[in-house]
């Protein structure tokens, strides 16, 4: 019954939108009831978050599909999701409970043709690999003998997915009209992304297309493999590809023991993957270890392309713009370059946004941040979530994958080799990724007049932003919490309504069908439920005159 659950559409779509509803009546709760933020208020804002981050990946893990997918977005939106979230949820691999081989049997048979025997000398009943999407077999092709790995659909996924995508629309719909975020962001431009991301992933074929293209881009490159398919037996639901010996990129045991520099094979990676963040083309979307492998001669083969981001050639002028405006403290020009990749929405505040990150490099530059003490790096933290909070400011789902490629990219090249240098083997890239010697060294001389640190004196940069920023802190936070207010009225609101309803049609059903205890209850019911709804009413009224 429990696993019948799982493909039931009433079920998944009850248990993710319910998770989401409860997530945030009970972030509405805390605020209204914790109007001091003290440090024990902070804990256990911190503790309700995390309680909240497991739940949400035990559900993904148990129920698999979307939400296993999204878990995996949520946690590269450090825009806008908490710190506890993406550290719990940055942990969730997507892997899932292998599917017994009887099914997977049947569907080779259905897109073959035929028996599975008449392609396969021999194939491994047991998975060595089960994810939300796709299961992978080991196998030998008849005839040749040459091994393989089979990827073949899941069990329904393309049902389950489908259903989620239903409950995944609720859920936006309700954070759209419960929550702050959603009255700033462009909450539907970021569902239809995700939804052509995730759907995208559905259809082999794609990823088929998707390795061929990496295969040729990077053919010449000896350092990485890319292991071929066998288009003839790859379908929609079907992927069939070269068998890839090795160890995971991250076994420094393994290059210990075949002599392989560390250092070599994380400078290699970032070669590979400097190459597709900084050049127009399709990026390697998921470059976690499982998904890079090192043989024993050094070479770096990758693995899995069902997870594809593209930087389009518009991309690169928009990040170059934006770097150099950083550089030549030009920052007309960095929000220009936020706004043409939608990271500003209208109506935000580009001169308050100007402000922020000009003292925030600044600060960066003169040494302030190495001056700093715990206290004001923390209070800095905070007036970023708060702003990024209030102000209509997104990510696309695209430079989200992105950025969430680049961060498991970093992550990987320290634990292979924790020496890693990262400005000294980006600063080449960079050059000749502007295209511009005379515009580097004029950008070096501005670097040098800004560079020296100050030792006796308070920073003049953090002087103003606790002048400017001070007022503008208090009124903010005063601001956000009656605004929390109004949000958790609406919500308690709605639920007092919807069980007027629930009690009137208790009460008709009760005394219509003869059953005298349900009229009662009902009747009792619209009474209780009628009187909480007025004071409600009536304390929502003065928290809307104060924001007023």
């Amino acid at each position: 019954m429990k696993n019948a659950l799982t493909y039931n559409m009433f079920y998944r779509c009850t248990v993710i939108v319910w998770m989401v509803i409860k997530f945030i009546s009970q972030i509405y709760f805390f605020h209204l009831f914790h109007g001091i933020w003290d440090e024990q208020t902070k804990r256990k804002w911190e503790h309700l978050l995390h309680k909240q981050a497991v739940e949400y990946r035990k559900k993904a893990v148990k129920l698999g599909g979307v939400l296993i997918k999204v878990g995996q977005f949520l946690s590269t939106r450090t825009d806008f999701m908490p710190e506890v979230f993406i550290k719990e949820l940055s942990g969730l691999v997507d892997r899932v409970p292998p599917m017994p081989y009887s099914y997977a049997s049947r569907l080779l048979e259905k897109e073959w043709g035929a028996e599975p025997d008449e392609y396969l000398e021999d194939i491994n009943k047991t998975s060595i690999a089960s994810a939300s999407i796709g299961e992978v077999y080991y196998a030998r092709l008849k005839g040749s003998g040459k091994e393989v790995a089979i990827k073949v659909q899941r069990y329904q996924v393309e049902k389950i997915f489908h259903m989620d995508f239903k409950a995944l629309r609720i859920v936006f719909w309700i954070i759209s009209f419960f929550t702050s975020f959603g009255k700033k962001a462009d909450l539907k431009s970021l569902y239809l992304e995700l939804i052509r991301v995730m759907d995208r992933e559905l259809d082999f074929t794609q990823e088929l297309h998707y390795g061929k293209y990496f295969k040729e881009r990077f053919k010449d490159d000896k350092t990485v493999y890319i292991p071929a398919f066998m288009e003839e037996l790859c379908t929609k639901r079907v992927l069939v590809m070269e068998w890839a010996e090795g160890a995971k990129i991250t076994d420094l045991e393994f290059m210990r023991k075949h002599h392989i520099q560390p250092e070599r094979i994380a400078k290699n990676l970032f070669n590979f993957y400097s190459e597709q963040f900084l050049n127009p083309g399709n990026f390697h979307a998921d470059p976690h270890a499982g998904n890079l492998l090192i043989n024993k001669n050094g070479t770096i083969t990758i693995l899995d392309f069902g997870m594809v981001g593209e930087v389009k050639k518009q991309d690169t002028t928009y990040f170059k713009h934006l770097i150099q405006g950083v550089i030549i403290d030009d920052y007309d020009r960095v929000i220009e370059a936020l706004e043409q990749m939608n990271f500003v929405l209208p109506n935000a505040d580009t001169n308050k946004l100007k402000k922020m990150v000009k003292q925030l490099i600044e600060m960066y530059r003169d040494g302030s941040f190495k001056n700093m003490d715990g206290q004001l790096l923390e209070q800095i933290k905070q007036d970023i979530k708060l702003f990024v909070k209030e102000q209509p400011i997104q990510l696309s789902a695209e430079y989200a994958y992105l950025g969430r490629a680049i961060s498991i990219n970093i992550g990987i090249l320290f634990a292979i080799y924790p020496e890693t240098d990262i400005e000294k083997w980006a600063k080449p890239k960079i050059k000749k990724w502007l295209g511009s010697k005379t515009l580097i060294e004029s950008i070096y001389k501005q670097y040098a007049k800004e560079s020296i640190e100050p030792i006796f004196s308070f920073p003049k940069a953090m002087l103003g932003w606790l002048e400017n920023g001070e007022k503008d802190r208090e009124w903010d936070k005063e601001k956000q919490e009656k605004t929390w207010k109004h949000h958790f009225f609406l919500v308690l609101e709605s639920f007092h309504f919807i069980m007027i309803l629930v009690s009137i049609a208790a009460s008709w059903y009760g005394y219509v069908e003869g059953y005298t205890i349900f009229g009662s209850f009902g009747l009792a019911g619209i009474t209780y439920f009628v009187i909480m709804f007025t004071i409600l009413a009536r304390k929502h009224y003065k928290v809307i005159q104060s924001i007023k």
